[in-house]
């Protein structure tokens, strides 16, 4: 993977939780620049018309990653890495959609970054 991830966060959002099929998906964002996929590129489609693609393993269907059009990075789920052990999520989009019986997410961000 090119630099380091950033901003891993969890996201409670009504269409998160209908793709994952549980209350939250765990996400983590690389920069576009210098990505190479290894093996088969995922296969994409459009979950918000025009505007955000979704990439799942050809093979198997599992939820790789998220691409808004546009964008200088791309959202991988904890779950698609080899190693993500280490990563923690910073905070969590979405909050207010969050399943009751789940405790949230404290925002870590820096005071600077989370307001953006």
């Amino acid at each position: 993977m090119p630099d380091a991830p950033d901003a891993p966060h969890l996201c409670s959002c009504r269409h998160c939780q209908k793709l994952s099929g549980g209350p939250v998906m765990s996400w983590v964002c690389f920069p576009l620049a210098g990505l190479v996929w290894i093996g088969r590129e995922p296969v994409w489609f459009y979950t918000y018309p025009q505007e955000t693609r979704r990439g799942r393993c050809p093979d198997c269907g599992s939820q790789l990653c998220a691409l808004d059009d546009g964008a200088m990075s791309i959202a991988f789920t904890f779950s698609a890495l080899d190693d993500s052990l280490d990563l923690v999520p910073a905070f969590q989009s979405y909050a207010h959609d969050a399943v009751p019986w789940l405790r949230p997410v404290t925002d870590t961000r820096p005071a600077a970054a989370a307001g953006s």
